[in-house]
């Protein structure tokens, strides 16, 4: 049978598990060869949270399309909190695979069996491991926050890592001329209705900097998109003196 990947990874996910793309694609692949999977084709979504719907993510809808398409059999994931953080998700993205008369595979526990009404411990397990998964994010998101708020008494910055345009420095946020330019250039991009994928190529074509360097792709557009607008009062008043380092 033939089978697509979908491997996904969420910037929190990268920095505390270390479960990252290239581990899952290298357990995906071991599980594949071992039960005769063919992989036609791998879609990854990076720093896309796992509580996103299916349609919000690139990656997901392209692997989902192919199933569609009849160019696979099998969607495969490295762990089914790849596929999703959330119930709801999670369950949404089984029930479309499932519609399509496609199977749903997890290199961890192998195949996920479609629901069976003289089963219901069946779906009772795989519901309780998702409720788990998105216990965890929970977790993690509040122990994240705690931190920044521990900070913020102590004088920091409690809003995390500086957005895309901006710098962190003495507990204040600092404009970056040169990122802010590509913000809103990708911004006027958007409004003209491209799609993130469109913009990245406009960004990279006319040479806009990422924020560390790497390549402009269309869930880095989508992600620095998504981001609320920065509170006023964290932004430092402009000066004619040089940015902070």
């Amino acid at each position: 049978m033939n089978a697509v990947l979908y491997l996904r990874v969420s910037t929190t996910a990268q920095a505390v598990d270390g479960f990252g793309l290239d581990v899952q694609e290298q357990a995906c692949r071991a599980y594949a060869k071992q039960h005769g999977l063919r992989i036609v084709a791998v879609f990854r979504d990076e720093g896309v949270p796992g509580t996103l719907d299916a349609a919000d993510r690139e990656g997901l809808m392209s692997a989902l399309t192919r199933l569609q398409d009849g160019d696979a059999d099998v969607l495969l994931v490295a762990r089914l909190d790849r596929l999703a953080r959330s119930l709801t998700v999670q369950e949404a993205v089984l029930a479309q695979v499932w519609k399509m008369h496609r199977a749903m595979h997890s290199a961890d526990i192998g195949a996920i069996l479609h629901d069976d009404p003289d089963d219901p411990m069946r779906t009772a397990m795989r519901q309780m491991a998702g409720v788990f998964a998105q216990l965890d994010r929970g977790m993690l998101t509040k122990r994240l926050r705690d931190g920044r708020k521990a900070k913020a008494a102590k004088g920091g910055r409690a809003v995390g890592p500086a957005p895309f345009g901006y710098r962190a420095h003495d507990g204040m946020l600092h404009l970056i001329p040169t990122e802010q330019r590509a913000l809103r250039r990708m911004q006027k991009l958007r409004s003209k209705g491209m799609t993130c994928q469109q913009i990245a190529d406009v960004l990279a074509a006319e040479g806009h900097p990422t924020k560390r360097g790497g390549r402009w792709t269309s869930p880095v557009v989508s992600r620095i998109l998504s981001r609320p607008p920065v509170p006023a009062e964290q932004i430092a008043a402009p000066t004619t003196t040089k940015e902070p380092a």
